[in-house]
């Protein structure tokens, strides 16, 4: 089993429980060589029984609440686009787990993968790290999860709930509303595991970085053939598994280039769509839930910003190896020895065309410009719905007024 012999991997061990039990990713446990086959056919039998029941639970959840966005724009009398925007922003719910269902099944072999390679890549660097003294870091991997995904997903647990409960009125009875309340919760999960992998690739970049500096360190006193011919074969070392680091991050985008689109689709049209009706309540004294919207649609934006902060922390530390390689390449020691000049030439020219970018298939990239043109792009779309509705209480006034006239 890959988490066993993976110390990265055994840290956000708890996580990947948790985003299981969501049926949001395969069960970690079921990856790896067992010894008991039979067993592991039955639990992931199980698993899929349970997934599948989650999923109809869902289609539940998106039928309720369609019957209930119906009922409340007929008891409004919003003739707008205001029952088209609400039922798809519902059917969203319900095309996210099928997409990220889909996504289970047909990249299970690619996400086996992904930790196969995540544990063998930080095998081989802690190997390659050895002559160096080992890793040293100023707060562990174990610290660093907890402070940004435990913290986090205790904070959108918590608050998300508290944000759109009240606001669903009495058109959903309670238990549906709690149910609501976990199929909610339950997708914006799908970012905070994202995360989880973005960090364990932040932490094999920062391990390689740390022995990079080390390395440096070394040739900076270094006159000896020999000792610079065995930091060659470090440099060449390292050049190798930054290229695998690489692969990796281009496998994780692969996997999660479905599940995160529609995520920030489906985030984007509730955004809309909550602005929508605080803009319908704005004319209503006995809006009680004015504030709760303005907090749901700041809690999916930082949803979202959470993954653009790590993947684009991520990418700042690796696009820093070209600086730190230059640094080596200005040593004298590195000037008068042709192969190792040679070897940080070729390492310059792989990280020039080996850019680690996390993106979703190509569509976009998710990094803090693309937050950015993110957040424009809703609000262009929320100052053309405010337009649409203005226009469309300034036609109901004229109308009315003239048939009051008449």
């Amino acid at each position: 089993m890959e988490v066993k012999r993976s110390r990265l991997l055994a840290t956000a061990l708890p996580y990947l429980q948790i985003f299981s039990a969501f049926a949001l990713t395969p069960p970690p446990q079921s990856f790896g060589k067992v010894s008991h086959h039979r067993l592991r056919r039955h639990l992931m039998a199980g698993y899929c029984c349970y997934a599948l029941a989650l999923l109809v639970l869902v289609f539940v959840v998106t039928y309720v609440n369609i019957v209930a966005i119906i009922e409340e724009v007929d008891d409004y009398q919003v003739g707008d686009f205001t029952k088209v925007m609400g039922n798809t922003q519902k059917i969203l719910l319900s095309v996210m787990s099928i997409a990220n269902h889909l996504n289970m099944l047909l990249n299970y072999r690619r996400l086996g993968g992904i930790y196969e390679d995540i544990a063998n890549l930080e095998a081989k660097i802690d190997d390659a790290s050895q002559c160096f003294g080992g890793q040293k870091h100023r707060f562990s991997f174990r610290f660093r999860l907890a402070i940004s995904v435990g913290l986090w997903l205790i904070l959108l647990v918590g608050l998300l709930p508290r944000f759109t409960l009240l606001a669903m009125g009495p058109y959903v009875n309670w238990p549906c509303k709690i149910i609501t309340e976990f199929v909610l919760v339950m997708q914006q999960l799908k970012s905070l595991e994202y995360c989880v992998f973005v960090l364990l690739i932040h932490e094999l970049v920062l391990r390689l970085r740390y022995t990079l500096r080390q390395l440096k360190m070394e040739l900076m006193d270094c006159d000896r053939q020999d000792m610079l011919r065995a930091l060659s074969v470090a440099l060449k070392r390292n050049q190798l598994l930054v290229g695998q680091v690489w692969q990796v991050g281009v496998e994780l985008g692969t996997y999660f280039t479905l599940p995160m689109i529609m995520l920030f689709l489906y985030n984007g049209l509730t955004i809309l769509h909550v602005t929508n009706w605080a803009y319908i309540n704005t004319f209503y004294d006995d809006d009680c839930c004015r504030y709760d919207r303005f907090g749901t649609c700041i809690l999916i934006l930082l949803n979202v910003l959470f993954a653009c902060f790590l993947s684009q922390r991520c990418t700042n530390a690796y696009n820093s190896f070209p600086r730190i390689l230059h640094q080596i390449r200005c040593l004298s020691a590195v000037k008068d020895f042709q192969p190792l000049n040679m070897g940080i030439r070729e390492y310059s020219l792989q990280t020039e065309h080996l850019k680690l970018l996390f993106t979703c298939g190509g569509f976009f990239d998710i990094n803090l410009k693309y937050f950015g043109g993110m957040v424009i792009t809703i609000l262009g779309y929320i100052i053309i719905l405010i337009q649409f509705k203005v226009q469309a209480i300034a036609e109901t006034n004229y109308k009315s007024n003239l048939n009051i006239s008449t």
